[in-house]
């Protein structure tokens, strides 16, 4: 019995610690990315193409600037919908460095936009860097496909 006891208090002690570790790591831990609360903006789904960049780079590439006319085009035909332009990038770098660079491409996006007459109080910027890739693959296919700016409506 007494070896059963000893073992029985090792497990309720080694449950307690793991749960009081479990907790205190997730109340202490820092999330990294952009955070969100729950206070802010509903953002839905548009059909507005998102567009692409070459590796570490956030100029609007030319084959590009025919879909942000057309993104410009869509936002005058509807007044009342805001949007937010969420920059990515591929999983190379560091996330500080890619978080920035997200931010750049989605404020390039904006800039081009707001140079086609759209008011820069309807867009807002956000950067995931790479923490949302949508191919995880190792190739630079895969990498082109996550070095994106995407659109998204916002509920005023």
């Amino acid at each position: 019995m007494k070896s059963y006891f000893k073992s029985n208090r090792w497990i309720k002690i080694g449950v307690f610690s793991i749960l009081s570790l479990s907790l205190l790591g997730s109340a202490c831990s820092k999330k990294k990315g952009p955070i969100s609360d729950s206070g802010g903006p509903e953002v839905y789904s548009i059909d507005l193409e998102m567009i692409h960049f070459d590796y570490d780079k956030y100029t609007i590439k030319s084959e590009f600037e025919g879909v942000l006319k057309k993104h410009a085009e869509w936002l005058k035909t509807n007044p009342k919908t805001n949007i937010v332009i969420e920059g990515h990038t591929d999983k190379r770098g560091t996330e500080e460095y890619n978080l920035a660079l997200g931010e750049r491409r989605a404020i390039a996006a904006k800039n081009f936009l707001v140079n086609l007459g759209i008011s820069p109080d309807r867009i807002s910027t956000i950067s995931f860097g790479k923490t949302k890739q949508i191919d995880f693959g190792e190739s630079e296919a895969s990498y082109y496909k996550n070095r994106r700016d995407e659109f998204k409506g916002i509920k005023k």
